[in-house]
Parts: structure tokens; C-alpha cells; sequence
């Protein structure tokens, strides 16, 4: 099942061929209930082992369109977790000292360490994507930073990281519903920013420059997953899926204890 919505060398990367209201058969929520309810205890599991072996860090890379759910997603698929072992970091416009640096440093000092898992709402890939869109970079500069990217990850990697990165599809007229449903409701008002209508003239160019990430960094170590995203019950358990599928490879054990002796009463 998740083989249908990898990216990696050996698919043509188009999203074209990715229906967002897609649902793999399941016809509602109800049907997913038992198996999302158990796979969130399989995670939580997951998380105490891999804080307890510190062998591996994970991060858990979200992108996606302006009201795909990226922010829903963490909060329903990764709330569970223990805090002391698990962030949440949101990338906005760089601040003056983050554009000092390469595109790269923020992302980087906010990795995981091991035993911890780590989740992005957008990345470093925005460096690729909304300034290639808006012409902030030109054609050359893009690729450089994909190439920087790709060894990037490949470093991550190579030094106990485990990187799942998850593109969030939605189709443009669920856009618009979400956008025109946080303008009706006043306790969703506050989300609303008008650069999202505006946003949404550059559609087209977006799905473009995600394309062309995804075709530079979607790797067999590094694959990325495109996730339906119009039904929010569906995404959530997609996702859960993909994380707990490949934390489960790691086969993660807790740390063997050896007691010498033990102390005697009295």
C-alpha cells in the first residue's frame, strides 16, 4: 500500500498521477479507527525505545500547499507522544540573522539528536519552492540548492538520522473551501492571511517547483511520500502509517543493563 505514494529514483515524479481525495478503498473514518488507534500505541512504543537506545533521531519532515494540514496533522497523528522526547518546529520568513547564514543553518540546529523525534511544518525546501515561485532565485541557484540539499539529507542520514518526508496534496478547489471556511468562522478567522488568495494565482508554479524537488531529492534513502490530503481522516492515517512502517525497520531495543550485585538489606 504505501509503495503507491513513495517517490523515489525509480518513479516519474508528476502529481498529476496523485488523486488529493483519494482513499485506498476505505470508505470512511470508521474504517480506519481500530487500526489508527493501534498504530498510535505502536508509535508510542517506538518512541520509548528510541529514547531509551539513543541509536537513531527522527525527523519527520511535513510540506505541503497553504491549508493542506500541516499543523493538523502533527497535532492528530503525533500528539501522543512523550514531550520530553519529541519537538515541533515551524518554519516562517527567515529572520535577519537566519539569512545571514546559508539557507541551510536554521534547519540544521534544529535537527534531531538521538533518541529524539523531531517534526517540521515546512523546511528548508521553502528555500526551493516560494523563492524560485516569486523569482527570488533564478533557475541555476535552484539547482545548486537541491544539489546542497540532497547531501544534506544524505549526511543527516549517514549519521543516524532517520528523515521521512511527507508532501500533503490537497486539490486547489479544497483550498478555497478551507480558506472561505476560516473567513466565516470567528474562531478560524485568526488564521486567515490575505496572501493566501494571492497565493493561489501561482498554483500551477508551485506544483512545478515541488515537482523538480522531489525528482532532485526523492532518493531510495530518502524517498518522499505524496499524501491524499482532501479527507483529513485519510491523511492522518496514511501518515501514521508511513512513520510507524519505517520506524519499524530500525528494529530498536532497549539498552541491555548489567547488575554486578544487589545490595543486601540490613
Amino acid at each position: 500500500m504505501l509503495d503507491d505514494y513513495r517517490l523515489d529514483e525509480k518513479k516519474k515524479v508528476s502529481l498529476e498521477d496523485f488523486d488529493p481525495e483519494d482513499t485506498a478503498g476505505f470508505a470512511s473514518k470508521e474504517e480506519v479507527e481500530e487500526s489508527f488507534e493501534k498504530l498510535k500505541e505502536q508509535l508510542q512504543d517506538i518512541q520509548e525505545r528510541l529514547f531509551a537506545s539513543k541509536t537513531n533521531g527522527v525527523l519527520v519532515l511535513f510540506q505541503g500547499m497553504d491549508c493542506s494540514g500541516k499543523d493538523g496533522v502533527v497535532k492528530k497523528v503525533l500528539s501522543g507522544l512523550n514531550p520530553q522526547g519529541f519537538r515541533a518546529e515551524s518554519f516562517k520568513q527567515p529572520t535577519s540573522d537566519e539569512t545571514a547564514h546559508d539557507f541551510l543553518w536554521r534547519a540544521h540546529k534544529v535537527t534531531p539528536a538521538k533518541g529524539y523525534l523531531v517534526s517540521f511544518n515546512r523546511s528548508y525546501y521553502e528555500d526551493v519552492l516560494i523563492t524560485r515561485v516569486h523569482g527570488l532565485i533564478d533557475k541555476d541557484i535552484a539547482a545548486t540548492r537541491l544539489k546542497n540539499i540532497q547531501h544534506f539529507e544524505k549526511m543527516l542520514v549517514e549519521n543516524g538520522t532517520v528523515l521521512i518526508k511527507i508532501f500533503l496534496h490537497i486539490s486547489p478547489e479544497f483550498q478555497l473551501k478551507k480558506i472561505n471556511e476560516r473567513m466565516e468562522n470567528p474562531e478560524k478567522l485568526w488564521k486567515f492571511d490575505p496572501s493566501d488568495l494571492e497565493e493561489r494565482r501561482y498554483w500551477d508554479q508551485y506544483i512545478k517547483a515541488y515537482e523538480a524537488a522531489f525528482k532532485a531529492t526523492a532518493t531510495k534513502t530518502n524517498p518522499w511520500y505524496v499524501v491524499p490530503a482532501n479527507n483529513r481522516w485519510f491523511r492522518d492515517y496514511l501518515v501514521l502509517k508511513i512513520i510507524v512502517s519505517t520506524l519499524n525497520k530500525l528494529k530498536l531495543e532497549y539498552p541491555q543493563v548489567v547488575i554486578d550485585s544487589i545490595p543486601k538489606e540490613g
